[in-house]
């Protein structure tokens, strides 16, 4: 029997051995899922979920998380096209200033935006002069969740961008279509489907940040820093019902952009 002729449902048996190791890999992914499933069943989420602590920490990600995701995506994605298409002095490094958010370890990210940020920063201070803290409030959260977040869309974009072949951009150009309405009707929509990918990533990272933002806005609380709290204090049961909701909510984002059919075409590609 050839190749042509095997089942879909049978692996052929160069792929085997990777199937069985890679299947181990999936198993342990899964055994957390299943464990803890198993526990919320026994607690009452409803009633956790609507004590004040988890009604503002709920509020504060879903707050948080669309706005800094946005910021990332207005900024990020024509820094990911200048980056795709540009050819300039400085370009390697203005790519690992891209980078360095994601190599460096989220408490690390918050330390660093503290002695940028903090209250007893130059800019701390006329911020909070202003009556605009950027520190222990909501600015707080947005800002660390855009530093560890944003390179998520800018690298993904980026991919999409140079992926497109140039010649569609150059044929724009030639009918009279200027580098900004080439990049609107032709660059963007070619590269819509990557971007997307891009911006789900930055809301999933954004909306699970947890060490930066403990660092720079330990309050108020988002889900990921209330379920530090809760677990601290000991409260394990308190601690089911909120990464439920945080599971559900980047579960969510997910299936709505599959649904749109978009992510698939990315991935298949």
């Amino acid at each position: 029997m050839n190749d042509d002729d095997r089942s879909p449902g049978m692996l052929s048996g160069g792929l085997v051995v990777p199937g069985l190791l890679g299947g181990l890999l999936v198993v342990y992914f899964l055994l957390p899922f299943v464990a803890f499933l198993s526990r919320a069943g026994s607690v009452d989420v409803v009633a956790h979920l609507s004590s004040p602590a988890a009604r503002r920490a709920v509020r504060n990600s879903l707050l948080t998380a669309p706005v800094a995701t946005a910021i990332a995506t207005g900024l990020g994605v024509p820094l990911a096209y200048l980056l795709a298409r540009g050819s300039f002095r400085g370009k390697r490094l203005l790519e690992a200033a891209v980078v360095l958010p994601l190599v460096a370890p989220p408490v690390v990210g918050g330390v660093m935006l503290l002695t940028a940020v903090g209250q007893f920063t130059p800019l701390g201070r006329v911020a909070a002069s202003l009556g605009v803290p950027l520190t222990d409030s909501l600015l707080g959260v947005v800002l660390a969740q855009l530093f560890v977040a944003a390179p998520f869309v800018i690298l993904t974009a980026r991919a999409g961008f140079a992926a497109i072949d140039e010649r569609l951009e150059q044929a724009s150009r030639s009918l009279g279509y200027g580098p900004i309405a080439t990049f609107w009707r032709v660059s963007l929509p070619l590269a819509s489907g990557a971007i997307v990918v891009g911006v789900t990533l930055t809301f999933v990272r954004a909306v699970g940040e947890f060490g930066a933002t403990m660092m720079v806005a330990n309050n108020p609380r988002t889900m990921p820093t209330q379920i530090w709290v809760d677990f601290v204090a000991g409260n394990i049961d308190g601690i089911v019902p909120l990464t439920l909701a945080l599971l559900a909510v980047t579960l969510a984002v997910v299936f709505i952009v599959q649904r749109l059919g978009r992510t698939p075409a990315v991935v298949d590609a």
